[in-house]
């Protein structure tokens, strides 16, 4: 049993002699598909613009609008519903010039005259089941983005709804993917003590399965933290903290080949004090109250996830009144301008400058001020990386 007996379709032949248009439709409704005529390019169009087809049955010589006019209005529209609709050109036998230029112009196939009906059974047929093809290929595709949009919506709650803004201090950040889940993540929360831990994070490579594990990251790094006892020692803590989920996803998933950049910091919001680890992340940037980048956090050990027993030290700083700190992603960094130029770590302490120059230290106008840079800089070019940033303020 042939395809097109088993699969009817609803066909389109344009055609303004009424003799080809009867014989043409004839045949194909013995082949048991639905078929309408149009007289001439500008009457098929209307058709076309207000009922789905799966065929086009095309001349080319007719008056109003020809083959070749409606052939280019359909490839160049907007929808791509009429971008992809299989068009099947019928030429004289001796045109082919015509043909040629009519698959130049995106036609799938052509008919001669005079017809006959197995050529014109079996180039519907192959036609037919190439666009049933695609219509499956776009149905799966839809698919898969609800399914993204679904991880996307997971993702983002993953992500904290408010940051802590304790006494005299701000705290600010955002994410953008560079597709539609990303591996970076950020995240600030409150411990019972007062204290908050800080985190900024980049999960090697990009896309679901990087989305995967920044999940699993997270969830580690907050069911851990928040089980953290209040001790005089917060560097014991953090260093604690850290080895267990290294270790965690070492032994784990050591398999899948997934490790961190990282940053996490334990800030005590009463005198600034602040302690870090740096995981072979980007070293954030403090700065003082007029804006100049008075120390850099550099990295005390590697990158989080690799191998179990990694060591990792605890670092020091303090964040005075006035003070910024601004933590980042390589999203930053990287960024590309169109000429392939990247946004560079130079750029943020004039950015840092400006936003801190009024005086008033508000943490969402730095973390403004280093989105809007990178996104002038990258002028509409697709995202490099994720981008996150994560900045902490003291008034």
């Amino acid at each position: 049993m042939s395809l097109a007996s088993t699969d009817p379709a609803r066909v389109l032949v344009v055609d303004d002699n009424e003799m080809n248009r009867d014989m043409l439709a004839r045949r194909l409704q013995r082949q048991g598909h639905s078929v309408e005529t149009a007289i001439h390019g500008r009457d098929a169009l209307a058709m076309l613009e207000a009922a789905p087809y799966d065929l086009v049955l095309l001349d080319i010589m007719m008056p109003e609008m020809n083959g070749f006019e409606l052939l280019q209005h359909l490839r160049a529209h907007a929808d791509p519903a009429f971008v992809h609709l299989p068009v099947i050109l019928i030429s004289a036998l001796d045109d082919a010039d015509s043909v040629v230029k009519g698959i130049e112009m995106g036609a799938d196939d052509h008919l001669p005259k005079p017809f006959n009906p197995h050529i014109l059974h079996a180039r519907v047929g192959a036609s037919l089941a190439k666009k049933r093809l695609r219509d499956r290929e776009q149905l799966h595709a839809r698919a898969l983005e609800r399914e993204i949009d679904i991880a996307r919506d997971i993702q983002a709650g993953f992500l904290p709804d408010a940051l802590p803004q304790p006494d005299g201090w701000t705290l600010a950040a955002c994410f953008e993917p560079a597709r539609q889940v990303g591996g970076d993540f950020y995240d600030a929360f409150a411990l019972d003590d007062g204290r908050i831990v800080l985190v900024v994070a980049d999960v090697c490579d990009k896309g679901v399965g990087a989305a995967l594990f920044m999940a699993l990251f997270r969830s580690l790094l907050r069911a851990q933290a928040e089980r953290m006892p209040a001790g005089d020692d917060p560097g014991k803590e953090l260093a604690g903290l850290v080895r267990g989920v290294n270790d965690y996803i070492a032994r784990t998933h050591g398999g899948a080949n997934m490790f961190a950049t990282m940053f996490v910091g334990l800030l005590d919001p009463r005198d600034g004090a602040l302690a870090y680890v740096n995981g072979g992340h980007e070293a954030p940037m403090l700065a003082d109250a007029g804006g100049t980048v008075r120390a850099r956090l550099a990295p005390t050990g590697p990158a989080v996830g690799m191998l179990p027993g990694l060591g990792f030290e605890v670092a020091r700083a303090s964040i005075a009144t006035g003070e910024t700190l601004l933590v980042f992603t390589d999203g930053a960094t990287d960024a590309r301008a169109p000429d392939g130029t990247l946004f560079g770590e130079e750029r943020m302490p004039a950015l840092l400058r400006a936003a801190m120059a009024g005086g008033s230290v508000v943490a969402g106008d730095a973390v403004a001020a280093v989105r809007d840079a990178v996104h002038a800089h990258v002028a509409g070019e697709p995202p490099f990386d994720d981008l996150t940033l994560l900045a902490v303020a003291r008034a």
